[in-house]
């Protein structure tokens, strides 16, 4: 029996590792170069457009295949160009309005910039989604299914083998004559039962944190909206500022929904969609953009020709997208106007989207990891005078111009800053 005992805990430690490996996946894929990506870079860049920053394919074609100098360039954007007065650093840094990159020295090594460069340059497009064919997926599709059946039919071999063996031990001691008890049921096997709870307790677990971490998260939430607006058209092909349809971003902690009256500034005279760009929603079917602008009418109780009165109006029922916990506190204006934060930065380039969706997940490692990369632009920003000391220190040269003032410094990881 005690070949019997080894064979069952030989089987059940090799399970046990298999489902480990599966399950610690993405753990151990947490410092490749794609991760490294999404964490650091994807808030002001994307792969294949432009955003806050360009575009980063190609990118080492573009710096002659010096990696040496692009890491460099990487790491301190303002210190690199100081030092170097490299011609192309600085029609880069020029043609995107002279808005430095986060200071990433001691954030990230030599290695993992290299990793997030052999990603960038290994990278492929997805495949575009046919919303006449159902069947083509997107060619980053998850992987978790799969590594869930195969997980199964190694536990269901597992299994058989070890009542094969139990069956075989049985003839054996049955042959040359020696009394065994009864095999005992698989329900009553204390063995089975053990191993049963153990892997209940692993995939419970695994499945109760992941729920957790995602508690409240809604990262590409785009739900269907009463009207359908483009800010692809709007901000983007027709370059309406951000700030005119959301002026509380700049002075007031929200950054407001338009009423009827704002939108009706432009409709009043345009009465119908003559746009060249076609509107398609996620699912692909094309829009009629003078359809949704008689929508609009219909809120605002407006007849073409006729006079306008705006008490008629009816408030739109916008859904709200960006939402968060009433224990979190966040302003607007504070970003915008002090920090001087770009709204692509959260909202990701509004200017391509038809359908808006939530860029980031705006969780609180997000902010965090955000605060304290974010310098700080202290040079003509009046709301920061008040910090005499730091003030003082890059004037001597206590602290590195060229690193500055992160929003770490100021308080900005501080817990009562954000909940009350």
């Amino acid at each position: 029996m005690k070949f019997h005992y080894r064979f069952n805990r030989t089987i059940l430690a090799s399970i046990l590792f298999v489902l480990s490996f599966c399950f610690s996946k993405n753990v151990l894929a947490a410092d490749d170069g794609k991760t490294l990506f999404m964490k650091n870079c994807a808030s002001c860049h994307a792969i294949d457009k432009n955003l806050t920053g360009p575009a980063l394919q190609g990118v080492e074609e573009r710096w002659k295949g010096n990696r040496k100098n692009l890491t460099a360039w990487i790491k301190n954007t303002q210190a690199y160009m100081k030092a170097t007065n490299d011609p192309y650093a600085i029609k880069v840094y020029n043609d995107y309005n002279k808005s430095a990159m986060n200071v990433f020295d001691g954030v990230l090594d030599d290695k993992q910039i290299g990793d997030i460069l052999d990603y960038v340059k290994d990278w492929k497009p997805p495949v575009a989604a046919n919303p006449n064919n159902p069947d083509v997926k997107n060619s980053e599709s998850d992987s978790t299914l799969l590594y869930g059946i195969l997980t199964l039919i190694l536990a269901i071999v597992a299994f058989t083998l070890m009542q094969v063996n139990s069956n075989l031990k049985k003839l054996t001691d049955d042959k040359e004559g020696h009394l065994t008890p009864e095999p005992i049921a698989f329900w009553k096997n204390r063995t089975y039962i053990a191993f049963t709870i153990i892997i209940l307790v692993i995939v419970g677990g695994y499945l109760t944190a992941k729920g957790a971490i995602g508690l409240g998260r809604n990262k590409d939430y785009a739900p269907t909206q009463p009207i359908f607006y483009s800010h692809k058209v709007h901000a983007g092909i027709n370059q309406v500022n951000c700030l005119y349809c959301h002026g509380g971003a700049q002075d007031g902690k929200h950054a407001n929904i338009p009423s009827v009256n704002v939108c009706m500034n432009c409709h009043m005279t345009i009465n119908e969609y003559k746009g060249t760009a076609k509107l398609y929603t996620e699912e692909g079917e094309e829009v009629n953009g003078t359809a949704e602008i008689q929508k609009l009418y219909k809120y605002a109780n407006y007849t073409p020709g006729e006079p306008w009165d705006a008490s008629k109006a009816t408030p739109i029922p916008w859904t709200k997208i960006h939402n968060l916990p009433d224990h979190v506190y966040f302003n607007h204006s504070q970003h915008i106007k002090a920090g001087k934060v770009q709204c692509q930065t959260c909202h990701g380039d509004i200017t391509k989207m038809d359908e808006v969706k939530q860029f980031s997940d705006l969780s609180m490692g997000w902010c965090i990891n955000c605060h304290r990369e974010t310098k700080v632009q202290f040079k003509e920003n009046g709301f920061y005078s008040i910090y005499e000391k730091y003030h003082d220190e890059l004037k001597s040269g206590k602290i590195d111009s060229t690193k500055g003032i992160t929003v770490e410094k100021i308080g900005g990881t501080e817990c009562q800053k954000c909940h009350y």
